[in-house]
């Protein structure tokens, strides 16, 4: 049997996406909920948990990569757990992948236990994302970074796999926070 973690009301308006009624965190068999939003959607899709800033991480993201897009929300309205502006979920794409923002509230946050992949052509993209994702986050080793609302980020070489098979570029990579191309290569052919 599947199940899909949402936040419940009861109550959907079918015209408005309006949810209506006292909402609470809930586990639902997949056809006790209006599944037709998901039907677009790929078979997976990253869920994330934000406190009540999912607007704001949403526009974030749509900032900084290319071909992306909001595509749906759910709003919610009264009820003591309602989110503030009202906006529970968020459907946006970015550069291909889909996701959902949740304004879940504060039970969880995000940790390093799962990041997202940031192939990168050239150091100038390499350099671009790795500025706007950790303006306000964090810096790690070996081209993990934390962005500002806590969400972990690898902003990764498309040829670094292939580059740290060489033990002295793997040493090298993991002295470095952002990755840097011309280095891993030297040390790679070295």
């Amino acid at each position: 049997m599947v199940f899909l973690a949402v936040i419940h009301s009861g109550f959907r308006n079918e015209r408005s996406q309006q949810v209506t009624g006292p909402v609470s965190a809930c586990f639902l068999k997949a056809g006790d909920l209006l599944m037709s939003a998901l039907e677009n959607f790929p078979r997976i899709t990253p869920f994330l948990w934000f406190d009540s800033n999912a607007e704001e991480a949403v526009n974030f993201y749509l900032s900084i990569f290319k071909n992306s897009r909001r595509l749906d929300e759910v709003r919610v309205s009264g009820g003591a757990h309602a989110p503030k502006d009202g906006v529970l979920t968020i459907a946006f794409e970015l550069d291909g992948q889909k996701f959902t923002a949740l304004n879940g509230g504060p039970i969880f946050k995000f940790n390093e236990s799962v990041s997202f992949v940031v192939r990168c052509d050239s150091q100038q993209e390499v350099d671009e994302y790795w500025s706007k994702l950790s303006a306000g986050g964090s810096e790690s080793q070996c081209g993990w970074l934390k962005d500002k609302f806590g969400l972990s980020w690898q902003i990764v070489p498309a040829r670094a796999i292939e580059l740290i098979k060489h033990p002295k570029a793997m040493e090298a990579m993991l002295k470095m926070k952002k990755l840097d191309i011309a280095e891993l290569e030297r040390a790679a052919q070295s």
